[in-house]
């Protein structure tokens, strides 16, 4: 959202956390997992989305559960 050149930022339509640079991470993600499974690209979608916000938001908490995510996917690729 821009208010005359400037992006206004909304904590529901236009998180900060979520809008870095020139790409917002929804678009980044809904990209990422375009060939994916259901399942596969919520995994993935889910740790996009904690690596993309843990500097702005919460950090290593945020590191932490984009590793729980990749490790979910690594241990149920590992299983077939």
């Amino acid at each position: 959202m821009e208010s005359e050149g400037k992006v206004v930022y909304d904590n529901v339509e236009h998180p900060r956390h979520y809008n870095q640079g020139d790409v917002e991470c929804i678009d980044a993600i809904k990209s990422a997992v375009a060939t994916l499974s259901g399942y596969e690209g919520y995994l993935i979608g889910s740790a996009i989305k904690y690596l993309w916000r843990w500097k702005i938001k919460n950090g290593k908490e945020d590191l932490l559960k984009a590793r729980w995510y990749l490790d979910k996917l690594i241990n149920d690729s590992e299983k077939g």
